[in-house]
């Protein structure tokens, strides 16, 4: 049987016990649907085989070479990963678009005694979903949480989801900080980024507020779909005034893992070259000989990152709120996690 998805939400209300991405690694690395995982019918080399003969020999010869490599590897997959499923296992497979590798699985499956179905339109039709999600304006109203480097937005955005506030956590999607020091590990691939973030858009309730971070066009590779940008540049914003002292301290804890691999920090720092006098980078180099981490922070902030920030708010014309913040400890995060979440309460998002 196969399952036609009309929108992202419906995955998250079939019952299945697994999601079954049976394409080749690297087609799954680029993106898969949610929660799947990997049990490739064809690896990557051996599709790339198959193809060849398909065009240069001939279909059919290309179908049984196939046929063998799906036979052997869905052998593997039986023997190992799916040995332990129990016989009312129920499971949902996809492959790109055609259903040709996901459709032989299942019918191994469904002989064995499993109750395995397949997406219609794999996952091209997913991502079909994703982009017609990403084309549309979202129709939760958008506040921006603003604030200059090292105001702890992002800790900020979670305390506000504990305490019942709609959030898109766009630097957690993109896993990435949202600057030139921002990198936390691997970045997701741009068609796997929008997919969360489609995900995440299409789970909002579109009767109460978003809090979404400002943020540039761009969270390190990873681009903003061009109608959330434009929503979020003309959204009004609850912006953060903290001392800069305050800032210095939050990021020398926030990127801990920056400070104890300086080289990388060094590295990072020289990026910079093209924007600023050899002698402040200089400058800022010997701070970080130093281990003057907290006024190397401060230097930057004031030199770099906030002549950046006052820049682009003095082009904007949107509703602001300002809340100032005089402390980023735990308990002056709480009061201002509460405070933030009584003016989006109050209505700014929609500008009652």
């Amino acid at each position: 049987m196969a399952i036609t998805l009309s929108s992202l939400r419906d995955l998250g209300a079939l019952r299945f016990d697994e999601i079954i991405d049976v394409r080749t690694p690297a087609e799954f690395a680029d993106d898969r649907l949610p929660g799947a995982v990997n049990l490739p019918v064809l690896g990557d080399a051996e599709r790339a085989r198959v193809g060849t003969v398909y065009k240069q020999i001939a279909p059919f010869e290309a179908r049984k070479i196939g046929a063998a490599l799906i036979a052997r590897n869905v052998a593997r997959h039986l023997e190992g990963p799916l040995a332990a499923r129990p016989g009312g296992w129920r499971p949902l497979l996809y492959c790109w678009r055609g259903g040709q590798r996901s459709g032989s699985m299942a019918v191994i499956l469904s002989q064995i005694g499993w109750r395995a179905e397949i997406v219609t339109g794999g996952y091209k039709s997913w991502r079909n979903l994703v982009v017609r999600e990403l084309e549309t304006v979202p129709a939760s109203p958008v506040i921006l949480l603003d604030g200059n480097t090292g105001s702890a937005k992002t800790e900020l955005l979670h305390l506000l989801a504990a305490r019942g506030t709609q959030i898109i956590d766009l630097e957690g999607l993109a896993n990435h900080r949202g600057s030139l020091f921002g990198s936390s590990g691997e970045q997701p691939s741009q068609r796997m980024f929008e997919g969360r973030l489609a995900h995440a858009l299409a789970a909002l309730d579109p009767k109460r507020p978003v809090v979404i971070e400002a943020e540039s066009a761009a969270i390190g590779h990873c681009r903003l779909p061009a109608r959330l940008w434009r929503a979020m540049m003309a959204a009004p914003r609850i912006e953060l005034q903290v001392p800069a002292g305050e800032r210095a301290r939050y990021l020398v804890s926030a990127y801990r893992d920056l400070t104890l691999d300086t080289a990388r920090l060094s590295a990072t720092l020289d990026q910079l070259r093209p924007y600023h006098a050899t002698e402040r980078i200089m400058g800022w180099h010997a701070l970080l000989q130093r281990g003057d981490y907290t006024g190397f922070c401060e230097g930057l902030m004031a030199a770099h990152y906030d002549p950046r920030y006052a820049k682009h708010r003095a082009r904007s014309a949107v509703r602001r709120e300002v809340l100032a913040v005089d402390s980023l400890d735990p308990a002056g995060l709480a009061t201002a996690a509460d405070r933030i979440t009584a003016l989006v309460q109050r209505g700014i998002g929609a500008g009652r």
